[in-house]
This record gives structure tokens, C-alpha cells and sequence, in this order.
């Protein structure tokens, strides 16, 4: 084959984290499927995404659509993305891209499993086409984003 294309097999690169919460796994899927969660620990500390900005149709087919303004300068950045799966309280995959015009996009792959006592491990999975320098910075940026969203269920 020749020229570009654009299949699963392109998704070679990308991030796998794992963290474990001390919180039941209903609880981490509402802060991954509602917007007033997701607005408060996507962006973490150095960022700020609107509540009035985001738009979540948390279903297959469904568009996701968010503003951060990110750093000390307030960079705007707009997201958007596609859910691909929802399997509540389980597991999520959606498209995400900080380039609204561009057909290129991340998949983001969520698996919430219930461990007991309360506690749920997820692993998020990013695949796309960014190169490992990119993937690198985005691994500190999820860091940084799950680390706020370990707050926040400390909190509950």
C-alpha cells in the first residue's frame, strides 16, 4: 500500500497509567461522565476548563466538547472528541483532539475495575499518533490531572 492511512494498526504509540482510588468504581465513572466533576480535575491546577464549555453526550456516537485555558498565560485550548464505547460503570473509550480542523485525534481508553473495600484501579490507556517526546508530556499532564481527581474523591 502507499500513501498515508489511518487504521488501528497506527495506533502504535502512546501511555498506559495505572492508578488505584480509594473510592467505589461508580464514583470514579461520575467523574469521568459529568461535566461539574470533569470540569474541576481535567486541567488540574495549572488549567481551568468552564463548567458553561463543556458538552458531554456520554453515549456510543456521542460528541464530547470542552475549553481549557491553560498555564499563567491562559492559552485556550479546545478539545473534542467522539465516545466511541460506554460501558458504565466500566469502561470508556473516546476520541480526543486539541485541533477541532484536524482529523487526527488521541483514543482514550478508561478500565475501571473494582478491587473491594471501596477501592477501584483504572487504567487509562492513550494511543494515537503523537511522537514519544509528545506522549511523554501528556503521561506528566495525566499525572498531574489524576492527581487533582485523587483529591477530589479523598474528599467524598
Amino acid at each position: 500500500m502507499s500513501g498515508p492511512q489511518r487504521d488501528d494498526d497506527a495506533f502504535l504509540l502512546g501511555i498506559t497509567i495505572t492508578r488505584v482510588f480509594n473510592a467505589p468504581r461508580e464514583r470514579v465513572w461520575r467523574e469521568w461522565t459529568e461535566p461539574e466533576a470533569f470540569a474541576d480535575w481535567f486541567g488540574a491546577a495549572n488549567g481551568e476548563v468552564p463548567l458553561a464549555t463543556i458538552s458531554m453526550d456520554v453515549r456510543p456516537g456521542g460528541s464530547l466538547r470542552l475549553t481549557m485555558f491553560a498555564g499563567p498565560e491562559r492559552r485556550e485550548i479546545h478539545w473534542t472528541g467522539v465516545y466511541r464505547e460506554v460501558v458504565a460503570p466500566e469502561r470508556l473509550v473516546f476520541t480526543i483532539s486539541d485541533q477541532p480542523d484536524d482529523e487526527r485525534y488521541e483514543l482514550i481508553i478508561v478500565v475501571l475495575t473494582e478491587l473491594g473495600d471501596g477501592r477501584t484501579e483504572m487504567l487509562l490507556e492513550q494511543r494515537g499518533l503523537m511522537s514519544p517526546d509528545q506522549y511523554e508530556a501528556a503521561g506528566s499532564g495525566w499525572s498531574t490531572f489524576l492527581d487533582r481527581l485523587d483529591e477530589r474523591l479523598a474528599q467524598s
